[in-house]
């Protein structure tokens, strides 16, 4: 059965879209397919600007026009006509969901005074149970209680049931007080959801419109984004350099020239806040002077002119507010705020959710962020130079997965990633050139290799490399883990590694697995990336690190030694290392569920695995498959991933005592975003 839940509000500008976004990813985690359903739409026509935004996200497979019920001029003119037609859209795209959120009216001005009752209708018509939003901007807790009080007589009034009623836009000091009134609420779920500041920040574009100015310069993504506020410069420079803050608007008059090459310097310089961009008012043309100093400067800063003078400038820009879900950086800030503060279980359990035996991709990557987030770990990435890195950082501090922190000037990293349009709010950028932190790692790493002859001299050449150096952040325990190889090749992520970090007691070989996302699960194929031919007892230490891995990542592991025959149907040198292999993982490690040597098709295909190998607890229902050599499991996983769609997470290193972890040159920003989150679940296990 499809089960949904109907998002609605009393009022206009509640700030709703924190709670429809949080229930699709919420939602997203826990089955494989998640509806939207907008009961009305403006126009029949134009598309709505929030149900574009709902259905962009990676689990929604609803089309638009699947989506949509009717107009609101149809439910004005023919009430029951349009009631009946929202019925029949809605029972044509449910079944093809596991779940759907209906995200209720945006309070049209024709319907206004109705409108809190049609939803009501529509909810019990849906046989949707209802999540109320109530907005708190300027009320006292009790006056949000009553607001939601009332709300819900109507909705029982029309025989819908709210489940669930969550105040929207909270100040962190009325939080308490605003749980603690709405808890007297009979029979409902409570929470209540702040609104982060850039959820409401309208973007650099949106403002230079607003104030019909012409771009001078800037590339579209960085006027994609986010401006934190204005601030009018109509002082002297070093008054305003007092002032400036992160990711703001600088308005300032065209004819004072004194202060605007030292803001483009100051933006450049990484001393002071990174700007969003400038507004130059008056219209007044730049001298020619000022022009080429200006440009002189490598600066990356937006600038735009408007002939409205400073004061209308600053009015507009001040009233100026954001589309909530006009970027991906607030559809993830408004995703972390509500799985941080509203109980998911509880709420599901009121929707009377049953979660899916699926496990799609995208379920395992919510469930990877999920993990991360449990507990927050400082990953380093020596490889600041590259822009997906600072991307994949700024997603990551976004999201809230991973304290970040990145190798190399500070100055210049912060200048790169405003170039490109990225935030670095939060992230610590270290400086490879600080002396005492340098001589400190040297002094260790030489001591750490003295039996090797290695000198402290040699031992600061070595610190000079930032896999070097990062890796010494991590056996220092000054980050958790570390995340390299976009740049540099898997030797140089590793080499640090082995030479100082070892590998767990016990084991004597770091190998590699990829988690393989499969459409409806997740396997584990090991070692397809660093062992090219283990002998058995490595191919034991790598089926029980393979096996360790599934473990942390929510994967019960039935492990298969794969190889070319089934039980003791072949013989044959390779045949008997698996053989062997095999019984030593029993030794080792008991209470495993593990058999070998067994062929893919037998390990995979529960019909097969009957008939090749009865009454095992692997064959046919295999969650872990160790290959015999680096040649078969690097083609094989290749193979899946490119015949079937799979999607590949790794490799990811097993065996040593901190993760440290490789990534492809190719690497793209989400490969790079996942390989952190996985680097710190694993440091949650050190």
């Amino acid at each position: 059965m499809t089960r949904s839940i109907y998002v609605a509000a009393p009022e206009v500008r509640t700030g709703w879209s924190v709670i429809a976004i949080g229930l699709i990813n919420a939602l997203s985690r826990e089955v494989g397919k998640v509806g939207v359903f907008r009961p009305l739409v403006p126009s029949s026509t134009d598309h709505d600007i929030f149900l574009d935004a709902l259905l962009a996200h990676p689990a929604v497979t609803t089309t638009y026009d699947e989506a949509v019920g009717t107009t609101y001029d149809h439910a004005l003119h023919e009430h029951d006509e349009a009631l009946a037609r929202i019925v029949e859209r809605y029972n044509q795209m449910k079944d093809r969901n596991d779940a759907v959120v209906i995200v209720g009216t945006n309070y049209n001005e024709a319907t206004f005074a109705s409108e809190l009752t049609l939803n009501a209708e529509i909810a019990a018509n849906l046989n949707a149970p209802v999540c109320l939003a109530v907005s708190t901007r300027d009320r006292t807790p009790d006056e949000v209680r009553h607001i939601a009080e009332n709300a819900i007589a109507e909705f029982v009034r029309r025989h819908a049931t709210v489940i669930a009623v969550m105040a929207t836009r909270v100040d962190e000091p009325d939080r308490e007080p605003m749980l603690a009134e709405l808890g007297k609420l009979p029979d409902v779920m409570v929470a209540a959801l702040e609104e982060d500041p850039i959820v409401r920040s309208p973007s650099l574009g949106e403002y230079f419109q607003a104030v019909e100015a012409t771009v001078i310069s800037g590339r579209p993504e960085q006027l994609a984004r986010e401006s934190q506020g204005g601030l009018v410069a109509a002082m002297t420079l070093p008054h305003v350099l007092e002032r400036l803050f992160e990711e703001a608007t600088v308005i300032v008059a065209s004819d004072r020239t004194e202060l605007i090459p030292g803001l483009v310097l100051a933006h450049s310089s990484g001393a002071f806040p990174q700007l969003a961009g400038l507004i130059l008012t008056g219209g007044y043309e730049l001298p020619e002077p000022i022009v080429r100093l200006i440009e002189s400067v490598p600066h990356e800063l937006p600038m735009a002119t408007t002939n409205l003078g400073t004061f209308t400038t600053a009015s507009r820009v001040g009233s100026l507010q954001g589309r909530h879900t006009s970027s991906p950086r607030k559809i993830e800030i408004m995703r972390r705020v509500f799985d941080h503060r509203v109980d998911v279980k509880e709420l599901f359990e009121r929707m009377r959710l049953a979660p899916s035996d699926v496990r799609t991709p995208l379920m395992f990557e919510h469930q990877l962020n999920e993990m991360a987030r449990a507990k927050k770990m400082r990953i380093v990435l020596p490889e600041a130079g590259d822009d997906r890195i600072l991307k994949s950082a700024a997603i990551v501090m976004q999201r809230g997965t991973a304290a970040i922190i990145l190798l190399g000037n500070p100055i210049a990293v912060k200048a790169q990633a405003s170039a490109i349009g990225v935030s670095l709010d939060g992230v610590e950028i270290v400086d490879m050139t600080e002396p005492e932190r340098l001589q400190r790692y040297a002094a260790k790493y030489a001591e750490l290799r003295a039996h090797k002859g290695v000198t402290l001299e040699q031992a600061l050449e070595k610190m000079k490399d930032p896999s070097y150096f990062g890796t010494m952040m991590v056996y220092l325990g000054e980050a958790d883990g570390m995340v390299s190889g976009a740049v540099n090749t898997t030797a140089n992520t590793i080499r640090p590694s082995l030479e100082f970090v070892k590998t767990k007691p016990g084991v004597k070989v770091v190998s590699s697995s990829f988690l393989m996302c499969m459409p409806d699960r997740v396997d584990v194929y090991g070692d397809c990336a660093v062992n090219p031919d283990p002998t058995a007892e490595q191919l034991a230490d790598i089926a029980i690190g393979c096996a360790e891995t599934a473990q942390i990542f929510g994967i019960e592991p039935r492990v298969a030694m794969l190889s070319y025959s089934t039980g003791t149907s072949g013989s044959g040198a390779d045949v008997d290392k698996v053989r062997e292999a095999t019984e030593l993982v029993r030794q080792r490690a008991p209470q495993l569920k593990v058999d070998g040597p067994i062929q893919f098709d037998a390990a995979i295909d529960p019909t097969v695995g009957k008939k090749k190998m009865p009454g095992s607890e692997v064959a046919g229902q295999a969650t872990v498959f160790v290959f015999p050599d680096l040649n078969t499991g690097n083609n094989t996983y290749k193979a899946v991933q490119r015949s079937s769609g799979a999607i590949a997470i790794g490799p990811v290193l097993q065996g040593l005592n901190k993760p440290v972890n490789d990534l492809s040159r190719g690497a793209l920003v989400d490969d790079i975003v996942n390989t952190i989150a996985i680097t710190a679940i694993q440091a949650q296990h050190s």
